[in-house]
């Protein structure tokens, strides 16, 4: 089963724009999160999928220059710009990710994307949290992508991609993977300045541009060093609201 890993990307974020090309350790954090994608060995390929609007041509090149696939769709239908790239680069398995977690860990995108059975339409740590906000990770099959775009209509299902699930649960088979110990209140996603404040500190601490560690040892590092925790601890993580 091929397996490609959709990397959803834009300039026009609300809240930091242009945040997916800005400097994480010399490189830009989308960069970041394609290198540990890529790390991983349950993937195949790292596709792109941004807009078609002028503003992300520039998420194009950048695509471009890393070697990835690139897919364009529409900017408020991400349900449609994800079937659109499944289709267009022949996915059997898709793993989800946002272009915003530059500390993704590539044990976990390889727990989630292995819990994939074939009776299982749906896995993912983000339902049941205990990992990190950050190190997020959902995997599905061709055909559950293919169903959701088929039947989803609600705003929000269209928008977030995956939020029909939790609209119409009877619907699938799914699974979560949670950590033994729960770390769900360290937030190392990047949405506001100060998100991108405590990344490139924790870069910088423990020279991360030379290679990922286990997200463990980050996570010792950081409860070792409440300062850390505080830099972006006060950041409001917006929630998915459900038709």
């Amino acid at each position: 089963m091929r397996t490609i890993a959709i990397i959803q990307t834009r300039m026009g974020s609300s809240r930091l724009p242009g945040k997916v090309l800005c400097d994480l350790a010399g490189d830009t954090m989308l960069a970041r999160v394609v290198q540990r994608v890529r790390a991983a060995r349950s993937i195949d390929q790292v596709v792109i999928a941004t807009t078609r609007t002028a503003l992300d041509d520039a998420v194009v090149r950048e695509a471009v220059r890393l070697g990835c696939g690139v897919h364009r769709g529409s900017e408020t239908d991400v349900l449609s710009r994800y079937l659109g790239a499944a289709r267009e680069f022949d996915a059997g398995a898709v793993v989800r990710v946002t272009s915003d977690c530059p500390l993704l860990d590539t044990g976990v995108i390889d727990t989630v994307v292995r819990a994939l059975t074939p009776g299982l339409d749906y896995v993912s740590n983000t339902h049941t949290r205990t990992y990190p906000r950050g190190l997020d990770v959902e995997a599905f099959h061709r055909d559950t992508l293919e169903r959701m775009a088929r039947f989803a209509t609600s705003d929000p299902a269209r928008e977030h991609v995956t939020a029909f699930l939790l609209e119409q649960p009877a619907l699938f088979t799914t699974r979560q993977v949670c950590s033994p110990v729960d770390d769900s209140d360290l937030r190392w996603t990047v949405d506001a300045p100060d998100d991108l404040a405590l990344v490139r500190t924790l870069y910088d601490l423990l020279d991360l541009d030379r290679g990922p560690r286990p997200y463990q040892e980050l996570v010792r590092i950081v409860r070792a060093r409440p300062e850390l925790v505080a830099i972006n601890a006060h950041v409001v993580q917006r929630s998915v609201r459900v038709a």
